[in-house]
């Protein structure tokens, strides 16, 4: 009987070895650093497990930026609603909430993963856990760290699965990047995805709005503009907007150094009538009290207006308004990457053939974060891991099949 040999237990490697147990002749074993699998799945959906989204798959594939065209070749083979197909198999139901993204009905990953990995030890996959992969020895087996010390294993084939580089402490440390890079493989730099960002903030705004969401309000960086809303943080701002944007404010600062975000606080209303409101006498009103009866516009976001305004355009209506239609927000640098939800750069695509495997390690297979692909929260990145998985698994389960 051959033996495979899947390197990391997370959602990408876990469909590896589903799609390897289904062979018949095949002993799979899934190897994980962490005391049980599927550790950052299962922080993931301690707010609500969502897994994928129920829009258009067009649209869907969109979402993957530079990588639209590989992940889009794999999204064809496992979509969003074959990925909703395979969780009913798994007997756990599905919803579509208001904003289009799936949840599990129960909202939990636990249950989810319980039942994938009942499944899974049902069909012979063997776990070794607290294993941590260290490499190939010379004669080429794979080296992993165990609790007893450093062991050898002759693997037929290999899926590797070692996710990208953020939430370190789950597993997700980028230490497989040297050991391939060594190979000759090309890795582009793990950076952060999904991630907050520094501002210089005054102390008086940090002190006054830490902790306070901005809402709703239009953010934009280039030409990607979104609606959401965000947190003003001690050292700068984080959630959803944020992270929507992060790869365009990212990659800004890589490239020149410099990067803002450009705030509408007044989605809904035109520069024009904003003008036209904020030249209304004032009176004995403050500026707060004329901009929240003129402009609704009030608490952290007056204070922004404060934070980023020179003192004269306060003064000045249809510059106020100006600013309030597109406020300008420096940032500083993302936050570090181990902090981020989740990285982009990783094993360059042009390294992989069609069935996942990397052309200069013939029978190994790659899936999952070690890609160099990003995407948005939303059930995106779940769903281009699993289909990632799928893909390297059948790949593997193909080289391995006698001619």
């Amino acid at each position: 009987m051959r033996r495979v040999a899947v390197i990391g237990g997370g959602p990408a490697g876990l469909m590896a070895a589903e799609q390897l147990a289904a062979v018949d002749g095949l002993a799979v074993e899934v190897f994980d650093a962490m005391p049980s699998p599927g550790r950052k799945f299962l922080m993931a959906g301690k707010g609500g497990m969502n897994i994928t989204h129920a829009e258009p798959l067009a649209d869907f594939k969109a979402r993957y930026g530079g990588r639209q065209a590989e992940i889009a070749a794999l999204l064809d083979r496992f979509g969003p609603q074959d990925l909703r197909d395979w969780i009913h198999g798994l007997g756990v139901d599905t919803f579509v909430g208001t904003s289009g993204r799936v949840f599990p009905t129960e909202m939990k990953a636990a249950p989810l993963l319980r039942a994938w990995l009942h499944r899974l030890r049902g069909q012979g996959v063997q776990f070794r856990v607290r294993h941590r992969w260290l490499g190939w020895s010379v004669d080429g087996a794979l080296r992993f760290a165990t609790p007893d010390g450093e062991i050898a294993v002759a693997a037929d084939a290999t899926v590797l699965a070692l996710g990208g580089g953020s939430w370190a402490k789950l597993g997700s440390d980028g230490a497989w990047v040297p050991l391939l890079a060594a190979r000759g493989v090309a890795v582009a730099p793990l950076r952060p995805a999904n991630c907050g960002f520094d501002v210089a903030w005054t102390a008086h705004f940090r002190e006054r709005y830490a902790g306070q969401p901005v809402k709703p309000v239009v953010a934009a960086c280039g030409e990607r503009r979104q609606q959401g809303e965000f947190n003003v943080t001690e050292g700068g701002i984080e959630g959803g907007l944020i992270y929507a944007l992060s790869a365009p404010l990212r990659d800004a600062l890589a490239r020149d150094g410099r990067a803002e975000l450009v705030l509408d606080l007044a989605p809904g209303r035109s520069i024009e009538r904003l003008a036209a409101d904020l030249a209304r006498p004032r009176g004995r009103d403050s500026l707060a009290n004329h901009l929240r009866r003129r402009a609704g516009i009030e608490g952290v976001k007056a204070g922004l207006l404060r934070e980023l305004c020179p003192p004269e355009t306060l003064t000045a209506p249809e510059r106020l308004a100006a600013a309030i239609k597109a406020l300008p927000l420096p940032v500083v640098a993302p936050r570090p990457l181990d902090e981020a939800i989740s990285s982009a750069g990783g094993v360059r695509f042009e390294e992989i053939d069609a069935r996942m495997m990397i052309e200069r390690l013939p029978g190994v297979f790659c899936a999952g974060e070690m890609l160099d692909w990003e995407a948005p929260t939303g059930g995106y990145l779940l769903t281009a891991c699993l289909a990632g998985g799928r893909a390297a698994g059948q790949g593997a389960a193909e080289w391995l099949r006698p001619v």
